[in-house]
């Protein structure tokens, strides 16, 4: 060929290839295969043109294709990394079995893709089975499963261990698991989940077996470990099981013990828990005590307020005392049993009071100390706000609260105000709280009191049983009533509330036997300034024993009385005292009535005076936990017998009692000891005499103490006589005669420990010693020989109800009435035996 053609074939066939190179690109890109797997040798850029999905799923094409990372209009090399980076963003989504991304047309420079998704199945329901509904409930709150969650390998993964885990937390050591899934009909695309559990019998601890302590015997140590004991038939109080992180919290108690005696380094160096057999483990544990320490030197740095001296009276540690951090910390910051140092400067007003415990020195076993003090300047109150109260009106709430504008802040104040806005019974006395706000700048603070309402109005449609009958009662009370807006129509929500009045009705009955009705209203601040509480109470009360008035062997007892009321607060001996007058006025009428007194038709008016001091200093109201309440009354009636010229001895009764005279005297004294968290002690102590003016008058046939059984006999005080409750007896079988005696005592321990402290159903259980009795004159009495008693009850505050309980008591001793010595049951609801 001639070299010139040669030439221009080879640059025309050059230039031939150049032109068909795009098309041979395009012709090696399989328009149904997966792009991610097309050979990297030749890539090519494209826009995208278009995304659709293969397979139906719940979402949009372009929504998964943003979610992926493409767009349309987007330029990618195919191959290249981002069609494989979008498949693996699609992967993390946990939303697909498969995933491929395809070419389904290339037009030019425009590809078309297609993602071909196998979606993963729904979630449409799950159940249990194997175990109890409470724990259903429980374990559908901590595994979070809900209808439409993607059901993938981490799902099963995930309730599988959160399952486990919390039936290991309460020791079923042997639980296991199995997920069963199967397709659900009626919807397509999800799948029900089957959780079936076989709990086995829980683990519990064969031994603990305790290494390296010298200080404290094998048996304190198990006895630190309170929430891991070892099996007994005799613990029913602390069931034995192996729960890691009760015993990661035991340990921490054990150490808190050690240092309480000075060993400070002491520390868990090892622990373990193995298998004894199927039922039971062994934990041990080993100890390193370290070296016991003490204090020394003692010195404080920064105090102008107050000397050395003073801090070192308040603190309450000497030279040579054992090394407490506990105690330590208690006598700086918080002492729940006295001062501590820091009040002396916080309830002073030193609100940016500052202190700082520095170990300057430790020699052998002894620690030296230094306290560094910032003292601040003394901050003032400048504003006082209450938040949280929808129902209540700000100033029943303000004008309890110790704490003022412009005053200096005080810790103290602010603790008493707490305890005084948990008394008004308006709020739950649990989630009472307080924010301090202080303004360093100008040396302020600012105080917001946060309270949560609850129900304090109760309707009473309740039972019970005493005396051998059946009673009925019927009552509402408004515990925070606003007079003044009753006749505001918008007020009415669905009754006017927010002042703090209360207004009582009730009706108590046997039937025809026995009925009284009360009325009655309190203002606990008459006049708006100052706590003076004002009451008015009256009732009209019969009893009978027969329905119909023309019966000729009907007895009756008609009562009828009012009341009037005023309470102070006092200051003196000290702020939880408060002294209560009340006028009194009781009209008795009897017909043909011989069951109680000593005269059977006639009138009788009892006109006295009543006069009671009391301290009540108790944390709470419906569950106290500490404090105490004392009350001393004084009623009494005046002389009449003095003014009356006549012969008592010859004078007919019901002429003799027409007026009625005598002075009864009566203490009551209960204490409230927190032993352990909320398990509380509560010791009571009661005394009463009556007494007379007049020898030749006699004593009263009314107002006479009558002991025995719950209390709810169907005849209260307005019937003439105090009922004393004294459980494990029957209804007033431990007084002489059924008019009652002129003195009684009455002794009384209860444990207590509450299931339930939700304001709207407070429950607690409670275990008790009764002793007591009445005597017929004041030189028989003998103020130990009592009748005993012992028991266990339950307590129950429901609203709107009130309180239900359940006593079941034994009498040890016999009764006046020749019974006692066995079990006798007391059940009232809405009244409390007290």
């Amino acid at each position: 060929m001639h070299p010139k053609l040669a030439f221009i074939f080879i640059v025309f066939f050059l230039l031939f290839s150049i032109l068909q190179f795009p098309a041979l690109l395009n012709a090696q890109i399989p328009l149904t295969d997966d792009l991610s797997k097309i050979s990297y040798e030749f890539p090519v850029e494209y826009e995208i043109g278009g995304i659709t999905v293969s397979v139906a799923t719940h979402f949009d094409p372009l929504a998964l294709g943003n979610l992926a990372g493409l767009s349309i209009g987007e330029k990618i090399m195919i191959p290249g990394d981002k069609i494989a980076d979008a498949i693996r963003t699609l992967w993390k989504q946990g939303l697909f079995d498969d995933i491929s991304i395809r070419a389904t047309s290339i037009v030019e420079n425009r590809i078309f893709l297609e993602l071909a998704l196998t979606e993963r199945p729904r979630l449409s329901k799950f159940s249990f089975t194997g175990i109890r509904k409470g724990e259903a409930d429980e374990l559908r709150e901590k595994i979070k499963l809900f209808r439409g969650k993607t059901i993938s390998d981490e799902l099963f993964v995930s309730t599988d261990y959160k399952v486990k885990e919390y039936f290991i937390e309460k020791g079923f050591f042997n639980i296991s698991v199995n997920l069963v899934r199967e397709k659900d009909p009626e919807v397509q695309g999800s799948e029900i989940l089957n959780i079936r559990i076989k709990k086995g019998k829980r683990v519990k601890v064969n031994d603990i077996i305790v290494h390296g302590n010298e200080f404290f015997t094998d048996k304190k140590v198990r006895r630190y470990l309170k929430n891991t004991k070892k099996k007994r038939w005799w613990n029913i109080f602390k069931m034995s099981k192996y729960i890691p992180d009760n015993f990661d919290s035991d340990k921490s108690r054990l150490i808190s013990k050690y240092n309480e005696q000075g060993y400070r380094d002491a520390k868990t160096v090892r622990d373990t828990f193995y298998r004894f057999d199927e039922k039971t483990v062994n934990v041990e544990l080993e100890i390193a005590e370290g070296k016991k320490f003490y204090f020394r030197n003692i010195t404080w740095v920064g105090n102008t307020k107050h000397t050395a001296e003073e801090l070192n009276t308040v603190l309450g540690i000497k030279k040579g005392d054992v090394f407490n951090q506990s105690l330590l910390d208690n006598r700086l910051f918080m002492n729940p049993n006295g001062r501590d140092v820091s009040s002396l400067y916080l309830d002073d007003g030193y609100l940016f009071f500052n202190l700082t415990p520095v170990e300057t020195a430790v020699e052998s076993d002894s620690i030296d100390l230094e306290m560094r003090i910032y003292e601040g300047r003394q901050a003032t109150i400048r504003r006082v706000t209450v938040s949280g109260n929808t129902k209540t009106h700000d100033h029943v709430v303000l004008r309890e609260l110790r704490t003022r504008p412009g005053q200096l802040f005080s810790r103290a104040d602010i603790i008493r105000s707490q305890r005084e806005l948990a008394q008004l019974g308006y709020f739950d006395p649990e989630k009472l709280s307080v924010n301090p706000k202080p303004n360093p700048a100008d040396g302020t603070v600012d105080i917001d009191y946060v309270v949560e309402e609850k129900s304090s109005d109760q309707i009473e449609l309740s039972g019970g049983y005493g005396g051998n009958r059946l009673i009925g009662s019927l009552g509402i009370s408004f515990n925070n009533f606003s007079a003044r807006n009753f006749f505001k129509g918008s007020a009415w929500t669905p009754l006017p509330a927010g002042d703090g009045q209360k207004i009582s009705v009730r009706a108590q009955s046997t039937g025809a036997y026995y009925q009284s009705y009360t009325l009655s209203f309190t203002e606990p601040w008459l006049g708006g300034k100052k706590p003076n509480a004002f009451s008015i109470t009256g009732y009209h009360t019969v009893l009978t024993n027969a329905k119909k008035k023309s019966d000729p062997l009907r007895e009756a007892l008609y009562v009828t009385g009012i009341s009037n009321g005023l309470g102070k607060r006092l200051k003196w001996p000290d702020d939880y005292f408060s002294l209560y007058h009340a006028v009194n006025y009781q009209h008795y009428k009897l017909k043909n009535y011989t069951s109680l007194f000593s005269f059977s038709n006639g009138n009788s008016n009892n006109i006295h005076y009543s006069v009671t001091l009391s301290r009540n200093s108790l944390d709470q109201p419906l569950y106290p936990r500490t404090g105490s309440e004392f009350a001393f009354t004084v009623e009494a009636t005046p002389p009449f017998s003095l003014f009356r010229n006549v012969d008592f001895d010859t004078l007919a009764a019901s002429d003799k009692y027409k007026w009625i005279e005598y002075h009864k005297w009566k203490v009551k004294v209960s204490w409230f000891t927190k032993i352990v968290q909320n398990l509380v002690l509560m010791a009571r102590l009661q005394y009463g005499f009556v007494g007379m003016y007049n020898r030749n008058y006699g004593m009263s046939p009314f107002e006479k103490f009558v002991v025995g059984g719950s209390g709810l006999s169907g005849i209260s005080g307005f019937v003439g006589r105090d009922i004393i409750p004294l459980r494990g007896y029957e209804e007033g079988t431990l007084s002489t005669t059924a008019e009652g005696d002129p003195i009684f005592s009455r002794y009384y321990l209860e444990l207590r420990y509450p299931l339930s402290l939700n304001p709207n159903a407070t429950i607690y259980v409670h275990g008790f010693l009764e002793a007591g009795r009445s005597w017929t004159t004041f030189k028989s009495f003998r103020p130990f020989d009592v009748k005993r008693s012992a028991g266990v009850g339950i307590r129950m505050f429901i609203f709107p109800i009130g309180l239900i309980g359940f006593d079941f008591g034994y009498g040890f001793d016999t009764s006046f009435d020749g019974g006692g010595k066995k079990w006798v049951p007391h059940f009232v609801i809405g009244y409390s035996i007290e």
